[in-house]
């Protein structure tokens, strides 16, 4: 029997399973939606709900790819990977941003051949539907932002951005159908252009998701206060003079700390050696801030 994983690497687990778990509730949510918007674009004769539709179960393929990230990510280091697998979390945001550009593309594509073909005014009844999808995607894309916010996780915030998109794409197609139907015959094209400004909108909200993800896999800096309170925790171990060099990368749920402490100079090597393990279980104890490993440098105050 394998032992048990050590604590700081139970709460990654753990987290990744919350984030898992939250993002199959999401893949639920827009297979029902992406059935009611396909029955409602093509009984309604909406292309902007058909586009929305589709966007839904691209949605369901991108959520997937989350959903793998969290499930490797969660996996404990190994002989191969010993820094973890936390890489897999930004990496399957990063895929889905490129599947948001090409979704975009797709629909700008069919929306104008689409304004550029005659074609029947959409019917009323899709209004309170798509009303009751932006409800739906907004209330969801709250609550995963809050999650994702709560577990630090770049995967969840992109699905969170990635449902807020969806609600504005529907509250555009809302905006492009009541037009339609306002208007009457001569204005059926309003839906069609209502879907063209709907990919611009997917593909803008495709640049911050692609820009965040890839901030991750690229070891962009940590924010400045997360930092100080980084120093702050090593520098209240007892016998620690001063910090230098304090660099820490994210990896998936986690952090990596690489950090370098000045001792009393006169210490004996094993004394030394002590101090750097308590700096090190100080920073893997400080919960909030999810570090999963820390490589501590010694070095002579003064």
């Amino acid at each position: 029997m394998n032992p048990p994983p050590p604590a700081h690497h139970a709460a990654v687990r753990a987290r990744a399973h919350a984030g898992a778990k939250l993002v199959l509730r999401g893949i639920a949510l827009n297979a029902a939606l992406a059935a009611v918007k396909f029955a409602g674009g093509i009984l309604g004769h909406s292309y902007a709900l058909i586009a929305d539709g589709t966007e839904s179960l691209l949605d369901i393929f991108s959520s997937l790819l989350v959903w793998a990230g969290f499930r490797v990510a969660a996996e404990p280091p190994d002989a191969d990977h010993p820094y973890g697998h936390g890489k897999a979390e930004p990496l399957a945001a990063l895929a889905v941003a490129v599947l948001v550009f090409a979704a975009s593309g797709w629909i700008s594509v069919r929306a104008v051949q689409l304004i550029l073909t005659p074609h029947q005014v959409p019917h009323a009844w899709t209004l309170p539907l798509l009303a009751g999808v932006v409800a739906l995607k907004l209330w969801f894309s709250r609550r995963m932002n809050a999650a994702g916010a709560a577990l630090r996780s770049t995967g969840l915030e992109v699905e969170a951005w990635h449902h807020y998109s969806d609600a504005l794409t529907s509250a555009v197609a809302f905006a492009g159908i009541t037009v339609a139907v306002v208007g009457g015959q001569g204005w059926e094209a309003a839906d069609d252009w209502a879907a063209l400004v709907a990919a611009a909108v997917i593909a803008f909200n495709g640049v911050g998701m692609f820009r965040r993800a890839l901030g991750d896999v690229m070891d962009t800096a940590v924010p400045e206060n997360f930092e100080r309170e980084i120093r702050a925790v090593a520098l209240a171990v007892p016998g620690v003079r001063a910090l230098d060099k304090c660099r820490v990368r994210r990896s998936g749920l986690s952090h990596l700390v690489d950090i370098h402490v000045r001792v009393d100079g006169d210490l004996t090597v094993r004394e030394g050696h002590d101090i750097a393990h308590a700096v090190k279980d100080a920073l893997l104890a400080s919960v909030p801030h999810a570090i999963s490993d820390v490589s501590v440098h010694i070095e002579p105050a003064g």
